[in-house]
């Protein structure tokens, strides 16, 4: 089964069906209920403190358990992708965050369950570093004391702040 499959029609419970439209959507044959398979589009910071040190989170859920990565999560439907990088970032950090600039979109990496992931500048703006959902610590990080990062997304996202001068 596709990513973002259904096996039944939410509008009349029958079995759905592949539809022609190249595998982006299936059909059911009872009540004509197209199903689209959305994208599942993640959403991150990079947050860089007044010292210049990047904010990490260390992951507490697979994939990359253990591992470090941007605050981040998943877009909920019909919510502005800056207000879900500023959420997830208090979700798991417990800082406010004021978020900016698109830094770059990347494709999904696999098992991640996201087709596409959107990292965005941000400054914190108030609240207390605390671990929060899904993660074990949140810290901060020099340039050259970066921890083993989970993610290409993670490592991208960071290097281009840098090279901004953002950072």
């Amino acid at each position: 089964m596709a990513h973002g499959s259904a096996t039944f029609c939410p509008a009349c419970g029958a079995a759905l069906a592949e539809a022609a439209e190249g595998g982006a959507a299936q059909r059911c044959a009872e009540c004509g209920r197209t199903h689209f398979r959305d994208p599942k589009v993640g959403v991150g910071a990079v947050v860089h403190d007044d010292q210049g040190r990047l904010l990490l989170v260390r992951r507490g859920v697979e994939p990359a358990a253990g591992k470090w990565a941007l605050p981040a999560g998943f877009l909920n439907a019909d919510e502005d992708p800056r207000d879900a990088a500023r959420r997830e970032t208090f979700e798991e950090t417990g800082l406010e965050v004021v978020v900016g600039a698109v830094v770059d979109v990347y494709p999904g990496e696999p098992g991640s369950g996201v087709t596409f992931f959107v990292s965005f500048e941000a400054r914190v703006v108030g609240g207390t570093p605390l671990a929060g959902d899904d993660v074990t610590e949140v810290a901060f990080f020099a340039e050259g004391e970066f921890p083993e990062i989970a993610f290409a997304s993670t490592t991208d996202a960071v290097r281009r702040t840098i090279a901004r001068g953002t950072a």
